[in-house]
């Protein structure tokens, strides 16, 4: 148990999926892992552990924003084990090949800023996915039909963004979507020598302005899901 988990030992599998809203957590345990069972509740950041195919997973929210993933990363490598961590959560496209729906798998997270740059000083740390994780997910996505994007994404520390030139720049460079929570998710996992992985679907288009209606949301994010899962345990 640790200050915002409230999971005892042995309650968080070494495999954790964090998707950014707790309710979302719920959602993605009852509907993929087996006797999925509530870990923690901690101020409404839910957490469940089932199992997959057999597999102990855990599926926990890491709420929104690199400072309040960095808290929940933090505390499952260091204080319960956890040794991958993949990210499931939406993205806005920022590339005209990539289209709503479609899933982006971050091979890297360009960022202005994350919780973990005060330890680099003058080191511009490049935060990148567990190559294993990457080439799992892309396989598992291929295996579906699924034609994911795999390159760089922008972790941002703002929801309504007022630089307009900085999305020309991300764009121009070939960042295929903006969230905000990957570059420190692969940061704190470098740190510890854990694995993570950030699989996104693309929820809305900052070029065209296209956005996934609520309703439809759902039944597109399980594509991630599964592909989440898969990836973390292949064969």
């Amino acid at each position: 148990m640790t200050t915002h988990i409230g999971a005892n030992k042995g309650d968080i599998a070494e495999t954790v999926l964090m998707p950014g809203d707790p309710l979302r957590a719920k959602w993605a345990a009852e509907t993929f892992l087996e006797a999925p069972r509530l870990v923690n509740e901690v101020r409404g950041m839910l957490g469940y552990t089932g199992t997959y195919k057999g597999n102990p997973v855990t599926i926990h929210g890491s709420g929104m924003g690199m400072p309040s993933l960095s808290i929940y990363a933090n505390e499952l490598i260091r204080d319960f084990g956890a040794k991958s961590l993949i990210r499931i959560g939406s993205c806005g496209g920022m590339q005209p090949h990539v289209k709503i729906r479609d899933v982006i798998i971050a091979m890297s997270a360009t960022s202005l800023n994350t919780p973990s740059m005060g330890l680099f000083k003058e080191v511009n740390f490049a935060p990148t996915a567990d190559y294993s994780l990457l080439r799992a997910a892309v396989a598992a996505a291929e295996a579906m039909g699924a034609k994911p994007h795999v390159g760089g994404i922008y972790s941002s520390d703002v929801f309504y963004d007022e630089r307009p030139d900085l999305t020309e720049q991300m764009t121009r460079h070939g960042i295929l979507g903006v969230e905000m929570e990957a570059a420190e998710l692969y940061t704190v996992a470098a740190r510890f020598g854990a694995r993570a992985l950030a699989v996104l679907t693309v929820s809305d288009h900052l070029q065209t302005g296209e956005a996934l209606p609520s309703k439809d949301r759902e039944q597109s994010f399980g594509e991630m899901v599964e592909i989440a899962l898969k990836a973390a345990f292949p064969g």
